[in-house]
């Protein structure tokens, strides 16, 4: 490296750091927004924006947790249980199709995975309307189950899993397994699950979030109070007429509802790096 290219390079650095700190700004700001917000008033609200907080934490919390048409405690509950079923479901039984996929060599192989990734092209709006008739023909309306085990076949979890085994899943390993004897399942959860870990981890993170921000197919499925998740609640108090309508509660059930999306998310954080970078680029 010659020495006149040491100021080029120390420019190019400096340019970057500014980059990055200005998209960070970007991205964190409307955090930092709505933090500011639910600790204000509504009335202080309506005024304009404050860098500063306010003192009403307290009092919208007490507000949002005495309202009896707003069941908080139990929502975040029910989010929480319907996004980590499904995280669950979708990631096993995704990464257990693509392993299958992956290792079998058969007739129909090329034809069964483009009908999956078909499917992924789909959006969820055009079946949605059969899907609901559907559910409530099998009485299965203001139920937790039509939410949950419809992510046993996600196309796109799929999709990531197999980009991911064809480039860190040698067949070699799974024949050496065979030979020793072990079964297809045991062969699934014990040698592969922790080959494919850093995939899990990022497409677990994917579809919790998914769920948990889900918000069309629950309203149209569920509606005892008691059932209703975050999202709806959220899109509930928003809705509410003039006289009823408060600001403050808003902000405040919307950062109480981000907060297990971040627990999540610093739990998988380090295998997400990893995951992409290997499931994106085959081997």
């Amino acid at each position: 490296m010659t020495s006149n290219n040491v100021p080029v390079l120390k420019i190019r650095r400096f340019i970057a750091y500014i980059m990055l700190i200005l998209l960070t700004f970007i991205c964190l700001f409307p955090f930092y927004i709505l933090i500011i917000n639910a600790t204000r008033a509504h009335s202080a609200i309506q005024q304009g924006f404050s860098f500063l907080p306010g003192k009403s934490l307290p009092a919208n919390w007490d507000k949002l947790i005495s309202n009896d048409n707003l069941p908080v405690l139990r929502a975040m509950f029910n989010s929480f249980f319907i996004a980590m079923a499904t995280a669950l479901l979708a990631t096993y039984f995704s990464a257990l199709t693509a392993y299958a996929i992956h290792t079998y060599r058969f007739k129909l192989r090329k034809a069964a995975m483009s009908f999956i990734l078909m499917i992924m092209m789909v959006p969820t709006q055009v079946s949605a309307l059969g899907f609901i008739r559907q559910m409530n023909s099998m009485g299965l309306d203001d139920s937790f189950i039509p939410l949950i085990v419809p992510a046993i076949a996600s196309p796109v979890v799929f999709f990531f899993m197999l980009q991911y085994m064809e480039g860190s899943l040698p067949i070699e390993i799974v024949e050496a397994a065979r030979i020793d004897g072990s079964g297809e399942y045991n062969t699934f959860n014990s040698i592969v699950i922790p080959i494919i870990k850093p995939a899990i981890s990022v497409q677990a993170i994917f579809a919790f979030v998914g769920s948990w921000n889900n918000y069309f197919i629950p309203n149209l499925l569920l509606e005892s109070k008691n059932k209703k998740t975050i999202p709806i609640l959220i899109a509930q108090l928003r809705g509410a007429d003039f006289m009823k309508f408060d600001m403050g509660q808003v902000y405040i059930l919307i950062a109480i509802s981000i907060v297990p999306v971040i627990i999540v998310y610093l739990f998988f954080s380090k295998y997400i790096v990893q995951g992409v970078a290997i499931g994106s680029v085959k081997g």
